[in-house]
């Protein structure tokens, strides 16, 4: 049986995020909330970094393991370094892809908290090419945690089914319609050359094979 939903749904604008409802899901975040977003690939759903509970709740509705390596939302390039190490090639390959439906898999630098590191010490990292996903990184200042709205390989496409799957145990939605999209392509620069781990929305024709 189905549990109600207890969760917030606010409608947003997709192309002008209104300043009300950006701050309403930044208090969310900061008070250790876990909400859910649209994306430029689908709806994702995320919490601060350090907030270990609302981490477990996010690995709790997505039925995660521990060896499921979760990636970091950020809000622009220039706070990459802080979190990944990146090289010369790999910043080229970042700044003409990013904002984009990529996660790239970096060495991850000491800030990166252990739960978000693969035992090869990596990270994902995330900055979708969305208006509201980049107003709320923007405004919340820190890393979110970043990971699709999954029931298994269903993906949720829309508020109403993600409030009907999950909203038991998440604090608020922004609803931004119907997204039928796909998942991020996901392409490792930790080593000497690109390799792709999945393709999903973003091309990755420009990756030699």
């Amino acid at each position: 049986m189905m549990r109600r939903s207890s969760c917030l749904k606010l409608q947003v604008d997709i192309e002008f995020p209104e300043p009300r409802v950006m701050a309403h899901a930044v208090t969310t975040l900061e008070q250790g909330g876990v909400i859910a977003y649209p994306t430029d690939t689908n709806y994702g759903m995320g919490c601060g970094i350090l907030d270990k509970q609302a981490i477990a709740r996010v690995c709790r509705l997505r039925n995660l393991d521990e060896s499921h390596l979760l990636s970091l939302l950020l809000p622009d390039l220039s706070d990459i370094a802080r979190y990944a190490v990146v090289d010369s090639d790999s910043y080229r390959i970042l700044k003409r892809r990013l904002p984009g439906a990529y996660t790239f898999i970096l060495r991850a630098t000491p800030e990166v908290p252990r739960i978000f590191q693969s035992k090869r010490m990596t990270v994902g990292i995330r900055i979708p090419d969305h208006p509201v996903t980049l107003a709320l990184a923007r405004i919340y200042k820190k890393p979110m945690v970043s990971t699709s709205t999954k029931m298994g390989d269903r993906m949720l496409i829309s508020a109403a089914d993600i409030a009907e799957n999950m909203g038991h145990d998440l604090d608020m939605i922004l609803d931004a319609g119907t997204i039928a999209g796909r998942d991020s392509s996901v392409v490792d620069l930790s080593g000497p050359y690109p390799v792709v781990i999945r393709e999903g929305a973003g091309d990755v024709r420009w990756v030699s094979v």
